[in-house]
């Protein structure tokens, strides 16, 4: 199935960054949300985000014109072959959308939830039949960062998570498999143990939130954007790759390991590593950051293109 038209359930960033994926991916797009404001705003970062698209080459297909705004959840999805879950983390909230979309879904669609800190399990329990549901969890900007998590389970219908990665992959996203549940999947656990140590070594007063930001972007965080830190290290010690990179570090780094920090974002931590924000951030403004990040994110991309084997 080649899931032509597809819904947004939720217009905030994450469905709003959808929403102009999938529209250029050369799909159509019905978005659902209750605000009386997320039309003017989708409308508003579709517009914003198609010339970024169309500089990385994703828009050949596409028009931000085949987009609608529906009055429910129900009614979006009617018809669909592919929704698109992006409503807030909260479980009631969730279990009352699937409620209320099951009995209108089409014979064969799937519905991908975005949720980072709920399970696929605690989410089944809003469906009679939780056949059509995985996870597909994107990082932000999902139309510009092309992870996208995937998972199903025992209770998902044969095939369907494989459906969803190919839908992901065909237009242009960087599909993997979670094969276990644990809170926040793989990404978000691997950004929040980096995340976790940084905010040690700026209690610690090793360094400043900001040069520990810049020893992450301007060294391993280089690396990892090319390959991961368990690749990177295979080529760390030469030709006896990762085998020999363990023998010769092994020490090194259970000693690093068993001084790691475990901080707990209290109100005393958060006070100390905002200032430390603002500080590094400067004049520049939240949007100016914005800007800046994705412009990067770009840039990287359209560099890595050539190189890139997934």
């Amino acid at each position: 199935m080649n899931y032509t038209h597809t819904a947004c359930l939720g217009a905030g960033v994450i469905g709003a960054s959808w929403t102009a994926l999938f529209l250029a991916s050369g799909r159509s797009v019905a978005v659902y949300d209750p605000s009386p404001e997320a039309e003017k705003t989708v409308r508003e970062y579709v517009e914003t985000a198609w010339p970024t698209l169309t500089r990385m080459g994703l828009t050949e297909n596409g028009t931000p014109d085949a987009l609608t705004f529906h009055a429910s959840a129900a009614a979006a999805v009617e018809g669909s072959d592919f929704v698109q879950e992006n409503v807030p983390e909260r479980l009631a909230i969730k279990h009352a959308l699937f409620a209320e979309i099951e009995p209108t879904l089409k014979p064969g669609a799937i519905v991908a939830s975005s949720a980072s800190g709920l399970t696929l399990g605690q989410m089944q329990g809003g469906w009679t039949d939780p056949s059509p549901l995985v996870l597909g969890h994107p990082f932000n900007p999902p139309h510009l960062v092309p992870l996208v998590e995937v998972m199903g389970n025992e209770r998902t219908g044969a095939g369907v998570a494989d459906a969803a990665a190919a839908f992901y992959e065909s237009i242009g996203k960087v599909t993997v498999r979670v094969h276990k549940e644990v809170p926040g999947h793989v990404a978000n656990r691997l950004q929040a143990a980096v995340w976790r140590e940084a905010i040690h070594l700026a209690k610690e007063g090793v360094a400043s939130v900001g040069d520990i930001d810049k020893a992450m972007w301007a060294g391993p965080g280089l690396r990892w954007a090319a390959m991961g830190p368990t690749a990177c290290f295979s080529m760390g010690a030469g030709p006896g790759g990762l085998q020999a990179f363990c023998d010769h570090f092994r020490d090194t780094f259970n000693g690093w390991w068993d001084d790691l920090g475990q901080p707990h974002l209290d109100d005393e931590t958060i006070a100390l590593i905002v200032e430390g924000a603002n500080e590094a951030a400067g004049d520049l403004s939240h949007a100016d950051m914005l800007e800046r990040r994705d412009a990067m994110i770009v840039a990287m991309q359209e560099v890595l293109r050539p190189y890139r084997k997934v």
